[in-house]
Protein backbone atom coordinates (compact mmCIF):
# COMPACT_ATOMS: atom_id res chain seq x y z
CA UNK A 1 0.00 0.00 0.00
CA UNK A 2 1.19 3.59 -0.94
CA UNK A 3 1.81 5.73 2.16
CA UNK A 4 2.85 9.22 2.77
CA UNK A 5 5.59 8.39 4.29
CA UNK A 6 6.79 6.71 0.79
CA UNK A 7 7.11 9.99 -0.79
CA UNK A 8 10.30 10.21 -1.48
CA UNK A 9 13.05 12.89 0.03
CA UNK A 10 16.04 13.94 -0.71
CA UNK A 11 19.86 13.85 1.40
CA UNK A 12 20.68 17.73 2.09
CA UNK A 13 23.80 18.57 -0.44
CA UNK A 14 25.50 21.53 -0.89
CA UNK A 15 24.39 24.29 -3.86
CA UNK A 16 25.27 22.05 -6.77
CA UNK A 17 22.88 19.64 -6.06
CA UNK A 18 19.08 19.81 -5.81
CA UNK A 19 17.89 20.71 -2.71
CA UNK A 20 15.96 18.46 -0.22
CA UNK A 21 12.08 18.05 0.26
CA UNK A 22 10.49 17.07 3.08
CA UNK A 23 8.29 13.88 3.23
CA UNK A 24 4.54 14.80 2.47
CA UNK A 25 3.92 12.64 5.85
CA UNK A 26 6.27 15.18 7.85
CA UNK A 27 4.92 18.36 5.75
CA UNK A 28 1.65 17.55 6.73
CA UNK A 29 1.98 17.19 10.21
CA UNK A 30 3.74 20.52 10.52
CA UNK A 31 6.82 19.44 12.36
CA UNK A 32 9.35 21.25 14.20
CA UNK A 33 12.34 22.45 11.98
CA UNK A 34 15.20 19.64 11.86
CA UNK A 35 18.88 19.79 12.11
CA UNK A 36 20.78 17.51 9.47
CA UNK A 37 23.93 16.90 9.03
CA UNK A 38 25.02 19.55 6.22
CA UNK A 39 22.53 21.79 6.98
CA UNK A 40 19.09 22.46 8.04
CA UNK A 41 15.36 22.12 7.03
CA UNK A 42 13.06 25.35 8.55
CA UNK A 43 9.35 26.20 8.54
CA UNK A 44 8.92 29.55 6.73
CA UNK A 45 6.54 32.31 8.11
CA UNK A 46 4.15 31.32 5.45
CA UNK A 47 4.14 27.41 6.30
CA UNK A 48 6.71 26.26 3.57
CA UNK A 49 9.65 24.32 4.55
CA UNK A 50 13.35 25.42 3.26
CA UNK A 51 15.91 22.94 3.13
CA UNK A 52 19.50 24.60 3.70
CA UNK A 53 22.24 23.58 2.20
CA UNK A 54 26.24 25.33 1.82
CA UNK A 55 24.60 27.81 -0.01
CA UNK A 56 21.09 29.14 1.54
CA UNK A 57 20.30 31.63 -1.25
CA UNK A 58 19.68 29.04 -3.97
CA UNK A 59 17.51 26.58 -1.73
CA UNK A 60 14.08 25.90 -3.27
CA UNK A 61 10.74 26.16 -1.12
CA UNK A 62 8.79 23.03 -1.25
CA UNK A 63 5.58 24.85 -0.55
CA UNK A 64 2.80 21.62 -0.23
CA UNK A 65 3.42 18.12 0.29
CA UNK A 66 3.08 16.69 -3.41
CA UNK A 67 5.36 19.06 -4.53
CA UNK A 68 8.07 16.09 -3.76
CA UNK A 69 5.51 13.42 -5.09
CA UNK A 70 7.52 12.13 -8.56
CA UNK A 71 5.59 12.55 -11.78
CA UNK A 72 4.57 8.35 -12.17
CA UNK A 73 2.76 7.95 -8.75
CA UNK A 74 1.44 11.40 -9.31
CA UNK A 75 -0.32 9.57 -12.78
CA UNK A 76 -1.85 6.89 -10.46
CA UNK A 77 -3.39 9.30 -7.70
CA UNK A 78 -5.14 10.60 -10.69
CA UNK A 79 -6.37 7.34 -12.05
CA UNK A 80 -7.10 6.00 -8.76
CA UNK A 81 -8.90 9.54 -7.70
CA UNK A 82 -10.27 10.11 -10.72
CA UNK A 83 -12.09 6.36 -10.93
CA UNK A 84 -13.43 6.77 -7.11
CA UNK A 85 -15.10 10.61 -8.38
CA UNK A 86 -16.77 8.83 -11.64
CA UNK A 87 -18.61 6.09 -9.34
CA UNK A 88 -21.00 8.88 -8.26
CA UNK A 89 -21.31 10.13 -11.66
CA UNK A 90 -21.92 6.44 -13.04
CA UNK A 91 -24.17 5.54 -10.06
CA UNK A 92 -26.61 8.02 -10.58
CA UNK A 93 -26.39 8.14 -14.68
CA UNK A 94 -25.63 4.71 -16.11
CA UNK A 95 -29.40 3.68 -15.84
CA UNK A 96 -30.66 6.41 -17.56
CA UNK A 97 -31.56 4.73 -20.96
CA UNK A 98 -33.24 2.21 -18.84
CA UNK A 99 -35.82 4.91 -17.92
CA UNK A 100 -38.47 3.86 -20.75
CA UNK A 101 -37.78 0.15 -20.15
CA UNK A 102 -38.53 1.02 -16.19
CA UNK A 103 -41.25 3.30 -17.01
CA UNK A 104 -43.04 -0.18 -18.92
CA UNK A 105 -41.66 -2.82 -16.66
CA UNK A 106 -43.26 -1.01 -13.63
CA UNK A 107 -46.52 0.47 -15.30
CA UNK A 108 -45.86 3.92 -14.21
CA UNK A 109 -45.19 7.66 -14.84
CA UNK A 110 -42.04 9.63 -15.99
CA UNK A 111 -42.43 11.87 -13.51
CA UNK A 112 -41.50 8.32 -11.00
CA UNK A 113 -38.71 7.13 -12.95
CA UNK A 114 -37.57 10.34 -12.93
CA UNK A 115 -38.04 10.16 -8.66
CA UNK A 116 -35.55 7.42 -8.64
CA UNK A 117 -33.23 9.84 -9.99
CA UNK A 118 -33.60 12.49 -7.84
CA UNK A 119 -33.36 10.00 -4.66
CA UNK A 120 -30.42 9.12 -5.93
CA UNK A 121 -28.60 12.54 -6.13
CA UNK A 122 -30.83 13.52 -2.53
CA UNK A 123 -28.35 10.37 -0.94
CA UNK A 124 -25.78 11.34 -2.79
CA UNK A 125 -25.46 15.12 -0.82
CA UNK A 126 -26.48 13.59 2.53
CA UNK A 127 -24.03 10.75 2.20
CA UNK A 128 -21.23 13.82 1.02
CA UNK A 129 -22.18 16.03 4.49
CA UNK A 130 -21.93 12.89 6.60
CA UNK A 131 -18.18 11.74 4.63
CA UNK A 132 -16.86 15.63 4.56
CA UNK A 133 -16.56 16.23 7.99
CA UNK A 134 -15.94 12.88 9.35
CA UNK A 135 -12.85 12.72 7.11
CA UNK A 136 -11.72 15.85 8.28
CA UNK A 137 -12.31 14.42 11.66
CA UNK A 138 -10.46 10.65 11.70
CA UNK A 139 -8.87 10.37 8.32
CA UNK A 140 -9.79 10.08 4.54
CA UNK A 141 -9.29 5.96 4.75
CA UNK A 142 -11.89 4.94 6.86
CA UNK A 143 -14.70 6.87 5.69
CA UNK A 144 -13.77 5.82 2.23
CA UNK A 145 -13.49 2.68 2.56
CA UNK A 146 -17.27 2.28 4.61
CA UNK A 147 -19.03 4.21 2.36
CA UNK A 148 -18.05 2.24 -0.26
CA UNK A 149 -18.89 -0.88 0.75
CA UNK A 150 -22.57 0.53 1.46
CA UNK A 151 -22.82 1.24 -2.39
CA UNK A 152 -21.65 -2.30 -3.24
CA UNK A 153 -24.52 -3.52 -0.73
CA UNK A 154 -27.53 -1.14 -1.75
CA UNK A 155 -26.37 -1.70 -6.00
CA UNK A 156 -27.52 -5.39 -5.36
CA UNK A 157 -30.33 -3.94 -3.79
CA UNK A 158 -31.21 -2.34 -6.74
CA UNK A 159 -30.50 -4.97 -8.80
CA UNK A 160 -33.10 -7.15 -6.89
CA UNK A 161 -35.96 -5.04 -6.22
CA UNK A 162 -38.91 -6.24 -6.71
CA UNK A 163 -40.90 -2.98 -6.94
CA UNK A 164 -40.21 0.35 -7.58
CA UNK A 165 -40.54 1.67 -4.18
CA UNK A 166 -37.70 -0.89 -3.47
CA UNK A 167 -36.21 0.24 -6.08
CA UNK A 168 -36.14 4.14 -5.27
CA UNK A 169 -34.68 3.40 -1.43
CA UNK A 170 -31.90 1.28 -2.70
CA UNK A 171 -31.21 4.55 -5.41
CA UNK A 172 -31.38 6.56 -2.38
CA UNK A 173 -28.27 4.19 -0.31
CA UNK A 174 -26.67 3.65 -3.42
CA UNK A 175 -25.97 7.57 -4.01
CA UNK A 176 -24.98 7.91 -0.21
CA UNK A 177 -22.41 4.91 -0.40
CA UNK A 178 -20.78 7.02 -4.28
CA UNK A 179 -20.49 10.19 -1.78
CA UNK A 180 -17.01 8.79 -0.22
CA UNK A 181 -14.87 8.83 -3.89
CA UNK A 182 -15.55 12.42 -4.45
CA UNK A 183 -15.17 13.91 -1.36
CA UNK A 184 -12.33 11.90 -0.31
CA UNK A 185 -10.82 12.47 -3.88
CA UNK A 186 -10.60 16.04 -3.79
CA UNK A 187 -9.76 16.33 0.08
CA UNK A 188 -6.93 14.10 -0.79
CA UNK A 189 -5.79 16.55 -3.90
CA UNK A 190 -6.05 19.48 -1.24
CA UNK A 191 -4.62 17.81 1.47
CA UNK A 192 -0.90 17.34 -0.93
CA UNK A 193 -1.53 20.38 -3.34
CA UNK A 194 -2.11 24.26 -3.37
CA UNK A 195 -2.10 27.03 -5.58
CA UNK A 196 -1.31 26.76 -9.39
CA UNK A 197 -0.65 22.57 -8.87
CA UNK A 198 -3.82 22.78 -7.11
CA UNK A 199 -5.48 23.93 -10.07
CA UNK A 200 -3.74 21.34 -12.61
CA UNK A 201 -5.01 18.80 -10.23
CA UNK A 202 -8.37 19.67 -9.31
CA UNK A 203 -8.99 20.14 -13.14
CA UNK A 204 -8.42 16.73 -13.85
CA UNK A 205 -11.03 15.33 -11.50
CA UNK A 206 -12.90 17.73 -12.71
CA UNK A 207 -12.41 16.01 -15.70
CA UNK A 208 -13.99 13.04 -15.17
CA UNK A 209 -16.95 14.06 -12.84
CA UNK A 210 -17.94 16.53 -15.82
CA UNK A 211 -17.66 13.60 -18.30
CA UNK A 212 -18.57 10.78 -16.19
CA UNK A 213 -22.37 12.06 -16.46
CA UNK A 214 -21.92 12.12 -19.72
CA UNK A 215 -20.74 8.96 -20.91
CA UNK A 216 -22.53 7.24 -18.06
CA UNK A 217 -25.77 6.94 -20.80
CA UNK A 218 -23.31 5.83 -23.67
CA UNK A 219 -22.16 2.85 -21.51
CA UNK A 220 -25.57 2.18 -19.89
CA UNK A 221 -26.89 2.25 -23.62
CA UNK A 222 -24.35 -0.30 -24.83
CA UNK A 223 -25.20 -3.02 -21.63
CA UNK A 224 -28.93 -2.74 -22.61
CA UNK A 225 -27.86 -4.54 -25.54
CA UNK A 226 -26.23 -7.52 -24.10
CA UNK A 227 -28.37 -7.72 -20.43
CA UNK A 228 -31.90 -6.42 -18.89
CA UNK A 229 -32.12 -3.18 -16.67
CA UNK A 230 -30.98 -5.04 -13.86
CA UNK A 231 -27.85 -5.89 -15.31
CA UNK A 232 -26.69 -1.75 -15.16
CA UNK A 233 -26.95 -2.55 -11.53
CA UNK A 234 -25.08 -5.57 -10.79
CA UNK A 235 -21.92 -3.42 -13.31
CA UNK A 236 -22.05 -0.64 -10.48
CA UNK A 237 -21.72 -3.20 -8.01
CA UNK A 238 -18.81 -4.80 -9.53
CA UNK A 239 -17.15 -1.30 -9.71
CA UNK A 240 -17.77 -0.18 -6.03
CA UNK A 241 -16.03 -3.27 -5.36
CA UNK A 242 -13.07 -2.82 -7.51
CA UNK A 243 -12.68 0.49 -5.96
CA UNK A 244 -13.22 -0.76 -2.33
CA UNK A 245 -9.87 -2.95 -3.12
CA UNK A 246 -8.09 -0.41 -4.86
CA UNK A 247 -8.73 2.05 -1.99
CA UNK A 248 -7.69 -0.37 0.27
CA UNK A 249 -4.63 -1.12 -1.15
CA UNK A 250 -3.26 2.04 -2.63
CA UNK A 251 -5.14 5.46 -1.10
CA UNK A 252 -3.07 6.48 1.48
CA UNK A 253 -3.55 8.40 4.60
CA UNK A 254 -2.87 12.26 3.62
CA UNK A 255 -3.76 14.06 6.80
CA UNK A 256 -2.10 12.72 9.72
CA UNK A 257 -3.47 12.92 13.49
CA UNK A 258 -1.69 16.40 14.21
CA UNK A 259 -3.90 18.00 11.52
CA UNK A 260 -7.32 16.67 12.56
CA UNK A 261 -6.78 19.03 15.50
CA UNK A 262 -5.21 22.04 14.30
CA UNK A 263 -6.60 25.57 16.29
CA UNK A 264 -9.92 26.34 14.62
CA UNK A 265 -10.88 23.41 13.00
CA UNK A 266 -10.69 20.77 15.72
CA UNK A 267 -14.85 20.48 15.53
CA UNK A 268 -17.61 19.60 13.07
CA UNK A 269 -19.10 23.03 14.19
CA UNK A 270 -15.64 25.12 13.70
CA UNK A 271 -15.13 23.49 10.14
CA UNK A 272 -19.05 24.36 8.85
CA UNK A 273 -18.61 27.69 10.36
CA UNK A 274 -15.18 28.31 8.91
CA UNK A 275 -16.24 27.74 5.21
CA UNK A 276 -19.88 29.05 5.57
CA UNK A 277 -18.91 32.11 6.75
CA UNK A 278 -16.58 32.79 3.41
CA UNK A 279 -18.24 35.22 1.29
CA UNK A 280 -16.46 33.56 -1.93
CA UNK A 281 -17.17 29.94 -0.77
CA UNK A 282 -20.80 30.57 -0.72
CA UNK A 283 -20.96 32.48 -3.99
CA UNK A 284 -19.30 29.56 -5.76
CA UNK A 285 -21.53 27.55 -4.28
CA UNK A 286 -24.41 28.42 -5.68
CA UNK A 287 -22.52 28.72 -8.96
CA UNK A 288 -21.76 25.11 -9.07
CA UNK A 289 -25.14 24.27 -7.56
CA UNK A 290 -26.94 25.90 -10.52
CA UNK A 291 -24.94 24.62 -12.99
CA UNK A 292 -24.75 21.04 -11.80
CA UNK A 293 -28.39 21.53 -11.91
CA UNK A 294 -29.10 22.73 -15.66
CA UNK A 295 -26.92 20.15 -16.49
CA UNK A 296 -29.00 17.05 -14.46
CA UNK A 297 -31.87 18.95 -15.94
CA UNK A 298 -30.85 18.14 -19.52
CA UNK A 299 -29.58 14.52 -17.94
CA UNK A 300 -33.39 13.72 -17.00
CA UNK A 301 -35.29 15.15 -19.65
CA UNK A 302 -32.50 13.83 -22.69
CA UNK A 303 -34.08 10.30 -22.68
CA UNK A 304 -37.29 10.92 -23.03
CA UNK A 305 -37.06 13.90 -25.42
CA UNK A 306 -34.63 12.26 -27.88
CA UNK A 307 -35.63 8.52 -27.38
CA UNK A 308 -39.27 9.85 -27.84
CA UNK A 309 -39.83 13.36 -29.67
CA UNK A 310 -36.62 12.57 -31.88
CA UNK A 311 -37.03 8.51 -32.56
CA UNK A 312 -33.43 7.99 -30.75
CA UNK A 313 -32.74 4.23 -30.49
CA UNK A 314 -30.66 3.86 -27.16
CA UNK A 315 -27.41 3.45 -28.97
CA UNK A 316 -27.85 7.39 -31.29
CA UNK A 317 -28.59 8.45 -27.77
CA UNK A 318 -25.66 7.02 -26.17
CA UNK A 319 -23.51 8.50 -29.17
CA UNK A 320 -25.26 12.25 -29.10
CA UNK A 321 -24.02 11.83 -24.92
CA UNK A 322 -20.46 11.25 -26.50
CA UNK A 323 -20.56 13.97 -28.83
CA UNK A 324 -21.34 16.49 -25.91
CA UNK A 325 -18.56 14.89 -23.39
CA UNK A 326 -15.85 16.35 -26.08
CA UNK A 327 -17.49 19.69 -25.29
CA UNK A 328 -16.94 18.71 -21.06
CA UNK A 329 -13.06 17.60 -22.00
CA UNK A 330 -12.58 20.79 -23.75
CA UNK A 331 -13.55 23.28 -21.26
CA UNK A 332 -12.49 21.56 -18.45
CA UNK A 333 -8.70 21.75 -20.17
CA UNK A 334 -8.53 25.05 -21.59
CA UNK A 335 -10.17 26.31 -18.06
CA UNK A 336 -7.54 24.78 -16.18
CA UNK A 337 -4.75 26.73 -18.19
CA UNK A 338 -6.88 29.94 -18.57
CA UNK A 339 -7.64 29.57 -14.50
CA UNK A 340 -4.08 29.36 -13.51
CA UNK A 341 -3.13 32.12 -15.59
CA UNK A 342 -5.99 34.98 -15.42
CA UNK A 343 -7.50 33.83 -12.05
CA UNK A 344 -10.53 31.03 -11.90
CA UNK A 345 -13.13 33.53 -11.42
CA UNK A 346 -12.61 35.83 -14.60
CA UNK A 347 -13.11 32.06 -16.27
CA UNK A 348 -16.09 31.55 -14.42
CA UNK A 349 -17.03 35.52 -15.78
CA UNK A 350 -17.33 34.02 -19.38
CA UNK A 351 -18.74 30.74 -18.95
CA UNK A 352 -21.95 31.83 -16.98
CA UNK A 353 -22.58 33.72 -19.14
CA UNK A 354 -22.43 31.24 -21.93
CA UNK A 355 -24.56 28.88 -19.88
CA UNK A 356 -27.21 31.36 -19.99
CA UNK A 357 -27.01 32.36 -23.94
CA UNK A 358 -26.34 28.67 -25.20
CA UNK A 359 -29.64 27.85 -22.73
CA UNK A 360 -31.85 30.65 -24.10
CA UNK A 361 -30.91 29.64 -27.65
CA UNK A 362 -32.43 25.98 -27.28
CA UNK A 363 -35.77 27.50 -26.54
CA UNK A 364 -35.76 30.29 -28.94
CA UNK A 365 -34.50 27.39 -31.67
CA UNK A 366 -37.19 25.14 -30.72
CA UNK A 367 -39.87 27.71 -31.06
CA UNK A 368 -38.88 28.53 -34.35
CA UNK A 369 -38.88 25.11 -35.32
CA UNK A 370 -35.71 24.56 -36.11
CA UNK A 371 -35.56 20.52 -35.11
CA UNK A 372 -32.85 18.30 -33.71
CA UNK A 373 -30.09 20.47 -35.34
CA UNK A 374 -31.50 23.50 -34.17
CA UNK A 375 -31.57 21.82 -30.01
CA UNK A 376 -27.97 20.10 -29.89
CA UNK A 377 -25.78 22.92 -31.19
CA UNK A 378 -26.52 25.29 -28.51
CA UNK A 379 -26.69 21.67 -25.80
CA UNK A 380 -22.85 21.45 -27.42
CA UNK A 381 -21.91 25.22 -26.04
CA UNK A 382 -24.15 24.66 -23.24
CA UNK A 383 -22.35 21.19 -21.99
CA UNK A 384 -18.84 22.89 -22.83
CA UNK A 385 -19.22 25.90 -20.39
CA UNK A 386 -19.90 23.62 -18.00
CA UNK A 387 -16.64 22.34 -18.25
CA UNK A 388 -15.31 25.49 -17.68
CA UNK A 389 -17.33 26.12 -14.21
CA UNK A 390 -17.16 23.05 -12.74
CA UNK A 391 -12.82 23.49 -12.18
CA UNK A 392 -13.04 26.81 -11.59
CA UNK A 393 -15.74 26.35 -8.87
CA UNK A 394 -13.59 23.24 -7.18
CA UNK A 395 -10.09 25.71 -7.40
CA UNK A 396 -11.94 28.83 -5.92
CA UNK A 397 -13.79 26.74 -2.77
CA UNK A 398 -10.93 24.47 -1.90
CA UNK A 399 -7.90 26.61 -1.95
CA UNK A 400 -9.10 29.12 0.70
CA UNK A 401 -9.67 26.30 2.97
CA UNK A 402 -7.07 23.14 3.02
CA UNK A 403 -7.76 22.61 7.07
CA UNK A 404 -11.41 21.97 5.90
CA UNK A 405 -11.01 20.73 2.39
CA UNK A 406 -12.87 17.51 3.40
CA UNK A 407 -15.52 19.80 4.82
CA UNK A 408 -15.95 21.89 2.02
CA UNK A 409 -15.80 19.47 -0.83
CA UNK A 410 -18.67 18.06 1.21
CA UNK A 411 -20.75 21.01 0.94
CA UNK A 412 -19.75 21.77 -2.51
CA UNK A 413 -21.11 17.59 -3.45
CA UNK A 414 -24.22 18.26 -1.72
CA UNK A 415 -25.60 21.49 -2.79
CA UNK A 416 -24.33 20.25 -6.44
CA UNK A 417 -26.53 17.01 -6.12
CA UNK A 418 -29.24 17.63 -3.10
CA UNK A 419 -30.09 21.25 -5.21
CA UNK A 420 -30.62 19.19 -8.74
CA UNK A 421 -32.46 16.44 -7.26
CA UNK A 422 -34.97 19.36 -6.24
CA UNK A 423 -34.73 21.08 -9.38
CA UNK A 424 -34.47 18.38 -11.68
CA UNK A 425 -38.49 16.91 -11.31
CA UNK A 426 -39.31 20.47 -12.48
CA UNK A 427 -38.98 19.68 -15.61
CA UNK A 428 -41.77 17.00 -15.90
CA UNK A 429 -43.93 19.37 -13.99
CA UNK A 430 -43.72 21.57 -16.19
CA UNK A 431 -44.07 19.43 -19.08
CA UNK A 432 -46.91 17.14 -17.16
CA UNK A 433 -49.94 16.85 -20.14
CA UNK A 434 -47.87 17.52 -23.00
CA UNK A 435 -44.87 15.88 -22.42
CA UNK A 436 -40.93 16.95 -22.56
CA UNK A 437 -40.03 18.93 -25.01
CA UNK A 438 -36.76 20.86 -25.89
CA UNK A 439 -38.21 24.26 -24.14
CA UNK A 440 -39.65 22.72 -21.94
CA UNK A 441 -36.17 21.42 -20.83
CA UNK A 442 -34.30 24.54 -21.19
CA UNK A 443 -36.41 26.91 -19.25
CA UNK A 444 -34.91 24.95 -16.22
CA UNK A 445 -31.69 25.48 -17.91
CA UNK A 446 -31.87 29.11 -18.28
CA UNK A 447 -33.19 30.08 -15.08
CA UNK A 448 -30.08 28.20 -13.17
CA UNK A 449 -27.84 29.81 -15.31
CA UNK A 450 -29.31 33.11 -14.95
CA UNK A 451 -29.05 32.44 -11.15
CA UNK A 452 -25.29 31.29 -11.17
CA UNK A 453 -24.39 34.07 -13.24
CA UNK A 454 -25.97 36.54 -10.50
CA UNK A 455 -24.41 34.85 -7.83
CA UNK A 456 -20.87 35.83 -9.67
CA UNK A 457 -21.50 39.26 -10.26
CA UNK A 458 -23.36 39.88 -6.68
CA UNK A 459 -21.98 37.41 -4.15
CA UNK A 460 -18.33 36.53 -5.31
CA UNK A 461 -17.44 39.77 -7.58
CA UNK A 462 -14.34 38.77 -9.15
CA UNK A 463 -12.45 41.76 -8.80
CA UNK A 464 -12.28 41.07 -4.53
CA UNK A 465 -11.03 37.81 -4.84
CA UNK A 466 -7.59 37.36 -4.57
CA UNK A 467 -4.50 35.93 -6.68
CA UNK A 468 -3.92 32.17 -6.57
CA UNK A 469 -0.45 31.75 -4.96
CA UNK A 470 2.26 29.60 -6.65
Amino acid sequence: MLDTASIPTQRPADSSDHAPVAPAASRASAPEPARTPTGSIRTTATGAIRSLGSNPATAPIVLHPGDSIPNRRRVLYIVLLGALTALGPFTIDLYLPAFPVLQEDFGTTEAAIQLTLSGTMVGFALGQLIVGPLSDKVGRRIPLLVVTALHVLASIAAALAPTLEMLAVARVFMGAGAAAGGVVAAAVVRDLFGGRRLVVMLSRLALVSGVAPVLAPLVGSALLVFMPWRGIFVVLGVYGSIMLVAAAIFIPETLPPARRHEKGATTVWQRYRSVLTDRVFIGVLIIGGMTFSGLFSYLSASSFLFQETYDFDPQQYGLLFAANSLGVVLGVQAASRLAARFGPQWVLAWSTGVLVVAATAIIVTDQLGLGLWGTIIPLFFFMTACGFTFPCVQVLALDRHGRAAGTAQSIIGASNFGVAGVITPLVGWISAGAGITATTMAAVMVGCAVIGTLSLWIIVRPRTVERLAP
